[in-house]
């Protein structure tokens, strides 16, 4: 199978989108396939075997993202000789988006998307002129017409595929989470961790992980915080990540009295700095309302930490009671309950860390990786007339 994969975002711009790319593109060459992906350049990149990056320039009002040209971007497709592609895998709404279908339509192949981010709940944050309702209403729009002018969408979570439903989208959807690799697993010092950053040994120490950005609600884990510090006054949370709610997270910790309880250490490296992060912490924190599925919950659980999260949205499919996470209700007091009692009981923490990491195994990259070719190749049989897809839907 020969799959040409187009994105808006990639490494070294960390988001669960460039980790699903880089996890599904290295379990399909393991499998035996050939991937190629196009994706912005961003200062300072490094290169990748197959990856084809496209020079690019800044979105305003976005330091983080970069913004292809269509028609580089499109040029950058036909490049590559016609008889190594067999399907094209959009991952993001944009550039990628339009210029995959033309490179679909142009070379015959089929075009699906995974439906990574739910623009719906949080497009308010980012074009504020926007009532929240009519932001919904235009994302929702946006979302049923991309999805229509695709032979397939894949979404990570069965909420996703409700929802999408919902909005009016009528093409085969497929039900298939971004696994975690078994390297997760293993590895990580958070010893070294606490002492880089002075951290204390016996420090308890919460954990987020993700971008910095409104959606994420990390004002509501900041405020948990501040109830935790009064039984626990030396209580640390840690905040991995950047993003454009960086500034005005650090003013409400200042504003809310926690800012000597508070950490940000910007972006880890994921292959060492971060997995250290991981096994530093005790406890890891999560109040996100817009998840599609969450893969940062499944990646603190693979690395032994206990999680307390709200469980909505993709993230219902990622957890369940017990193991290796206590759900909490979102709001201060439940929440803050649910974080007092693992941190207040050794036991419960080493149960909970345990059934954490047998969890995490059940989500296996490789065997994901399996299914998706699956997918590839039941849209490949629909597009040639060799056979329907049984229901149009699976997961």
């Amino acid at each position: 199978m020969q799959t040409l994969i187009l994105s808006d975002v990639y490494f070294p711009r960390v988001n669960g989108v460039s980790t699903s790319i880089q996890t599904i593109t290295r379990e399909l060459r393991a499998l035996g396939d050939t991937v190629f992906t196009i994706a912005p350049d961003y200062p300072g990149a490094a290169p990748e075997p197959g990856l084809i990056r496209i020079a690019s320039h800044r979105v305003p009002f976005d330091p983080e993202d970069r913004r292809m040209r269509y028609g580089d971007t499109v040029a950058a497709g036909e490049r590559i000789e016609n008889t190594l592609i067999d399907l094209i895998h959009i991952q993001t709404p944009f550039i990628a988006h339009y210029a995959g279908l033309e490179l679909g339509r142009r070379r015959g192949l089929p075009v699906i998307a995974t439906y990574h981010t739910l623009f719906g709940e949080y497009l308010h944050h980012y074009v504020r002129m926007l009532p929240r309702p009519l932001a919904k209403a235009v994302a929702r729009h946006a979302s049923r017409r991309q999805c229509n002018q695709l032979d397939a969408v894949i979404v990570p979570t069965s909420p996703i595929r409700d929802l999408l439903r919902g909005y009016g989208v009528r093409a085969p959807i497929h039900v298939l989470p971004t696994g975690i690799g078994q390297d997760w697993l293993a590895g990580g010092d958070g010893a070294a961790f606490r002492s880089r950053h002075g951290i204390e040994p016996g420090r308890p120490v919460l954990l987020f992980v993700g971008r910095v950005a409104h959606e994420k609600n990390i004002d509501f884990l900041l405020a948990v915080t501040r109830r935790v510090r009064q039984s626990h006054p030396d209580v640390l949370l840690v905040i991995a990540g950047e993003g454009p709610a960086l500034a005005s997270l650090r003013e409400s910790a200042g504003r809310m009295g926690v800012a000597s309880s508070v950490r940000f250490v910007g972006n880890l490296d994921r292959e060492g700095e971060l997995r250290d992060c991981f096994r530093a912490a005790d406890l890891f924190v999560f109040a996100s309302r817009t998840e599609t599925q969450g893969l940062v919950l499944l990646e603190a659980m693979a690395r032994g930490v206990p999680v307390v999260s709200i469980a909505e949205m993709g993230s219902r499919d990622v957890l369940r009671e017990g193991h290796g996470c206590l759900i909490a209700p979102l709001d201060e007091v439940g929440f803050t309950d649910r974080v007092l009692a693992v941190l207040g009981d050794e036991a419960l923490r080493g149960r909970l860390a345990a059934a954490a990491v047998e969890w995490a195994r059940q989500w296996s990259a490789p065997e994901l990786a399996l299914r998706l070719q699956g997918i590839y190749r039941a849209v490949l049989r629909a597009r040639g007339g060799a056979g329907a897809l049984s229901g149009a839907e699976t997961g």
